[in-house]
């Protein structure tokens, strides 16, 4: 095998993809997926991946978590693993070495995605070159962070404000949050616009347990519960993308990712997504510049990696 290779990985709340990759190509053969609660940690399934490819040498390494990272040392939020950057020096020899949060990667992916794997929910207007845009993960966890093309490369900070607290200033996300604070002691926007958020919002609107799956099956079916729980889900998600937008001005578009993006996404039109996205009073005319798109590449956090590694010095 080339020895010009890269090792990549997006380990997420529930799953972890591997790969290795050649400049930004992530190779699609050399992919592989793994439940998290296969393993302890991080180093197990790098050991399993690097056991059964045996690709030899490897040039860079890049690991995206979803969690915080501070100082090269990353923290998943939903699973209690810790990684570094000297743990991936050791586990893999690499000399270029990078650990991201994985919307860092899905930020670094950004202008490497094909036109095909994006669906635009709110077209995107004409925007300069170096527009700064924003990428927003909605799946097990909730997270944004802002994609900034400078003069000295693309920078893409860090963020955890799915842990900031849920807009109510509407009614029914007044009620919401009160029943999050009952149970939770603390309503957060990842504690609505997740997987768990979700079945959260079932629970709250009809009094019942109801698995994920199970409400967008019934979605799909016509159920006029499961739709009120997708409405409540969809207009509180246009509410916090618009906040979003206000707050970062990302001009250059705003890229939804994650399995409830992608999940919502039949239902987001009929179910008043746009609407809830420009209800900003007097600003709700300035709204229109943002354009709204879901990714739908399942290793663009791979690429992002990749990406990232291309432009990282050897230290």
């Amino acid at each position: 095998m080339h020895r010009d290779l890269s090792l990549v990985a997006d380990i997420g709340g529930t799953n972890t993809r591997v790969a290795l990759a050649r400049g930004t190509e992530v190779l699609p053969d050399s992919v592989r997926r793994y439940p998290n609660a296969s393993a302890d940690g991080l180093p197990t399934l790098l050991r399993r991946y690097l056991d059964e490819l045996a690709p030899g040498d490897l040039t860079g390494a890049c690991v995206a978590v979803a969690g915080p990272v501070r100082d090269g040392v990353g923290e998943i939020t939903n699973i209690d693993w810790t990684f570094d950057r000297d743990m991936l020096g050791t586990l893999t020899g690499a000399r270029k070495l990078a650990v991201l949060n994985d919307l860092q990667a899905q930020g670094h992916a950004l202008g490497l995605i094909a036109e095909s794997d994006l669906t635009r929910l709110l077209p995107q207007p004409a925007a300069a070159p170096k527009a700064a845009r924003l990428v927003v993960g909605v799946g097990t966890g909730f997270n944004a962070a802002p994609v900034y093309d400078t003069a000295g490369g693309r920078f893409v900070p860090p963020s955890e404000c799915g842990h900031i607290s849920l807009p109510r200033h509407a009614p029914e996300q007044a009620a919401l949050a009160e029943t999050l604070v009952t149970h939770h002691g603390f309503a957060s926007i990842e504690d609505a616009l997740s997987g768990r958020g979700f079945t959260r919002i079932h629970r709250h609107l009809h009094g019942e347990e109801a698995d994920g799956k199970a409400i967008v099956a019934r979605l799909e079916a016509g159920d006029p519960a499961a739709r009120e729980t997708a409405r409540l889900f969809v207009q509180l998600l246009g509410t916090v993308l618009g906040d979003l937008a206000l707050i970062h001005l990302p001009f250059g578009g705003i890229y939804l990712i994650g399995g409830m993006a992608r999940a919502v996404t039949p239902w987001v039109g009929p179910l008043g997504l746009a609407e809830a996205f420009a209800a900003k009073g007097r600003f709700s005319e300035f709204m229109d510049q943002f354009g709204i798109a879901v990714v739908e590449d399942d290793y663009a956090a791979l690429t992002g990696c990749a990406s990232h590694l291309r432009h990282l010095p050897i230290g």
